[in-house]
């Protein structure tokens, strides 16, 4: 697969995101369901506490990845709901390290909602990859 940022403007690739990637040669695209911090039982955990539930959002979503054989380095989309923005925003390093450790700037939408499906979540994840 071959991928092209696309950036009108320099402010985003400093916060870490593409405005755009233009993608090509891929042949297998996976769209992924917002992931959240949810153990294996199917219950949330860490509630309360933002910054170990992105970082078990992002370990969830390395796994609906890994079981397609992906990574985060084929993230070509990621939207990220949160009850929380100003909380999330003190923690988006943990979320940019780990994509930039990937190779990747995905081109990313932040929003916050009043709430998630589960009121004890306060950030998920949805991304689409290409392969």
């Amino acid at each position: 697969m071959d991928r092209t940022a696309v950036n009108p403007w320099t402010w985003s690739v400093e916060l870490g995101y593409n405005q755009g990637e233009v993608v090509s040669g891929h042949t297998r695209t996976l769209y992924c369901a917002g992931q959240a911090a949810m153990g294996g039982d199917g219950r949330p955990r860490h509630a309360g506490d933002l910054a170990a539930q992105l970082a078990l959002s992002l370990d969830n979503l390395e796994a609906v990845l890994a079981g397609a054989e992906m990574s985060l380095a084929n993230l070509v989309r990621l939207n990220v709901y949160t009850t929380d923005v100003d909380g999330l925003f003190a923690h988006y390093g943990v979320l940019a390290s780990r994509l930039g450790a990937a190779g990747v700037a995905p081109p990313t939408t932040m929003l916050g909602v009043t709430r998630l499906a589960i009121p004890d979540l306060m950030v998920e994840l949805e991304g689409t990859a290409v392969a």
